[in-house]
């Protein structure tokens, strides 16, 4: 019997459980595989007693139009940076790589599926030198991973979007308004400018193009005769003004180095104000409900092929290389080239060119 160990890495995003059902449905078929999720990403398996979990057709079944992971997840933590307390009460963290390598030896695993995005596969890669048997399938809503046409969870994460720009146009017009919605988009504004070209907003904000706040207020000017008129903003949670810094926090929490970004809507809205800006404004942060929920139809589609890919690719010893998606196959490249270079949004992408077209300002 082989056995495998599928884990969940990095923020939660719809279509995970999607994936995972597809592994172990295409598992069966082989009748000498085991499927073990690890819980929590990588820190199932660094714990102790470890915390992994057999996937069989009866755990997974129906999971796939839920949103979530069944196995859970985590940004923080993992194999190279374990958090450890202090006696002074401060955290430091320390590299468990190979500690985890033996114990995944050790447990008889013959390989390790790692979903997750840009970190999760950088920790693959650097596992995937070291020795260990690892395939990567991307998962990320900001659809910042250039070695892949597209990643699961991004498609659902413009609808809700595009939903939140559909209502907010309704009451923004009612009250002669301008509304700020904040979307989530740390490095890529892919989210922020799908949904403002589909909700059609007159002004779209994203981490790639630093803005000018005097543009901004004479576009939301023209939007309004008389004091009649409303405005839609969409701003990615990166995006920052001309020499200015990303809005957020420094982490709280034990093991998690990340800049939690949050607050450019708030931000902005301020700045608008002291900026002279004479019209009503309120704010709208779209948050976690992008990332929660059920997944639509595409990304459940994706995600299975993803999954079914895989397991595939295990079968067949292709590790140290990722899932990827090339229009109208599904392929793969090695984990090198797919932390290559992020997705970023350029301006002469066809959708970049459509959003000028449209009048959507971005601020420049």
């Amino acid at each position: 019997m082989k056995r495998l160990m599928v884990l969940t890495g990095g923020g939660d995003c719809p279509g995970l459980n999607a994936v995972i059902r597809a592994i172990v449905k295409r598992s069966v078929q082989e009748k000498d595989w085991q499927i073990l999720g690890c819980i929590e990403a990588f820190n199932g398996i660094l714990r102790e007693p470890t915390a992994l979990v057999e996937l069989d057709e009866k755990k997974v079944s129906g999971i796939h139009f839920q949103g979530g992971t069944i196995i859970q997840t985590t940004n923080f933590g993992g194999p190279f940076a374990w958090p450890v307390k202090n006696t002074d009460g401060s955290w430091t963290t320390f590299d468990r790589s190979e500690e985890m390598i033996r114990k995944i030896a050790y447990l008889g695993i013959d390989g390790v599926i790692n979903i997750g995005g840009d970190g999760s596969q950088r920790i693959s890669e650097r596992l995937f030198e070291m020795g260990l048997n690892i395939i990567g399938v991307p998962k990320t809503i900001d659809n910042d991973l250039s070695a892949t046409d597209s990643t699961f969870g991004f498609q659902t994460a413009i609808q809700i979007a595009t939903e939140a720009v559909d209502k907010l146009v309704t009451t923004a017009a009612s009250h002669n308004r301008v509304f700020i919605l904040e979307v989530m988009g740390r490095d890529a504004g892919w989210i922020a400018l799908n949904a403002a070209v589909a909700g059609g907003a007159e002004i779209c904000l994203i981490p790639e193009i630093p803005y000018d706040l005097s543009i901004i207020l004479e576009k939301i000017n023209s939007r309004f005769s008389k004091d009649h008129g409303f405005a839609i903003i969409v701003v990615a949670e990166g995006a920052r003004p001309k020499g200015g810094l990303l809005t957020g926090t420094n982490p709280s929490e034990a093991g998690n180095p990340h800049f939690r970004l949050g607050g450019i809507a708030a931000k902005l809205s301020h700045d608008l104000q002291l900026a002279g800006c004479e019209h009503s404004i309120r704010e709208t942060v779209l948050g976690h409900l992008q990332r929660g929920g059920v997944p639509i139809a595409y990304d459940r589609v994706l995600a299975s092929q993803f999954g079914v890919k895989a397991f595939e690719m295990a079968l067949a010893g292709e590790w140290g290389r990722m899932v990827s998606y090339r229009h109208p196959y599904i392929t793969s490249v090695t984990l090198k080239e797919a932390v290559q270079k992020p997705n970023l949004v350029e301006q002469d992408t066809a959708l970049m060119r459509t959003a000028r077209g449209l009048g959507i300002s971005f601020g420049d």
